[in-house]
């Protein structure tokens, strides 16, 4: 049985960690994006200047539907997440994200102009762990059925 908890656990250690996901919305195809989290819950936060296909798309609108896919850096974690995003310039919230990274790509700082906070309420989310390649040729020798070795490692969890 798959352990929601754990899979959650490590969903947000990769966001954590990895931060970078693949973001799309309706009408706009995916892209690579700094994805943020505050103590490993939802909503996800993604900076972005107004000049970009994201911002454009949103302006306006009081949000659209969103896809995060995420691959961490070691291929242990594959995930995807949907939900609804918003641009949403909240000052407290800009000012506590706030890093260097981030600093680099708006010349006037936080206060730039172009400076635009995305905010993603995730709705639904999927979980895959990948199992060591060389431990799963060991088990399938060992006549171990590969489906029932990834039973507890894939499933949905809830970051609503």
């Amino acid at each position: 049985m798959t352990d929601a908890r754990d899979l959650e656990r490590k969903f947000w250690k990769a966001i954590d960690h990895d931060r970078t996901v693949m973001l799309g919305i309706t009408g706009v195809a995916p892209r690579p994006m700094t994805a943020l989290a505050e103590d490993e819950q939802a909503p996800i936060w993604f900076f972005t200047a107004s000049d970009t296909d994201l911002a454009e798309s949103l302006r306006g609108s009081l949000g659209k539907q969103a896809t995060a896919t995420i691959a961490s850096k070691d291929h242990a974690l594959f995930a995807t997440v949907s939900g609804k995003i918003v641009v949403d310039n909240d000052p407290a919230v800009i000012d506590r994200l706030w890093n260097p990274f981030i600093a680099a790509w708006f010349e006037g700082g936080k206060d730039d102009p172009k400076l635009r906070l995305l905010r993603m309420d995730p709705e639904d989310a999927h979980v895959w762990l990948n199992e060591n390649s060389l431990l799963a040729g060991v088990k399938l020798m060992l006549g171990v059925d590969p489906k029932r070795a990834y039973e507890d490692k894939t499933g949905d969890i809830d970051i609503a």
